[in-house]
């Protein structure tokens, strides 16, 4: 739906017709556990989204900062909901720099060539059993 056929749309209700939640209960939590704001604070459920509005989502491991560039209150295909709102320079930025950071940190990490059999499971366990009494 275009903007003129829609006044109100509830914020809980755009998050997930944006398809940043899989359902509106998932989007509700969110933004009840003040995981998602709007405008730099935390909103309520039922906030009537406008365009031009600042709204800080988390997606994964990244917050997304996006701006509302158009209003639904009707799930379709990912592409038309990626045109209800457009990324900051900034959160794009901010995402870059963070996967980067993710993925040297992943590399410097040694993994084992293979997985540990009976007795290094047992000398897993009773390391961290000795490390939980200390």
């Amino acid at each position: 739906m275009t903007e003129s056929a829609m006044d109100n749309v509830r914020l809980d209700k755009w998050l997930w017709a944006a398809r940043f939640f899989k359902t509106r209960q998932l989007a509700k939590k969110a933004i009840e556990g003040g995981k998602v704001h709007y405008n730099g604070a935390r909103a309520k459920t039922s906030k009537a989204v406008e365009l031009g509005a600042l709204v800080r989502v988390p997606q994964g491991w990244d917050i997304l900062e996006v701006e509302v560039v158009a209003l639904s209150g009707q799930r379709r295909g990912a592409p038309e909901a990626r045109e209800l709102y457009r990324e900051t320079a900034d959160s794009v930025a901010r995402r870059q720099r963070e996967a980067e950071a993710r993925r040297l940190t992943n590399q410097a990490m040694q993994h084992p060539l293979k997985r540990p059999d009976k007795k290094q499971r047992r000398e897993i366990t009773r390391f961290q059993r000795r490390q939980g009494d200390d």
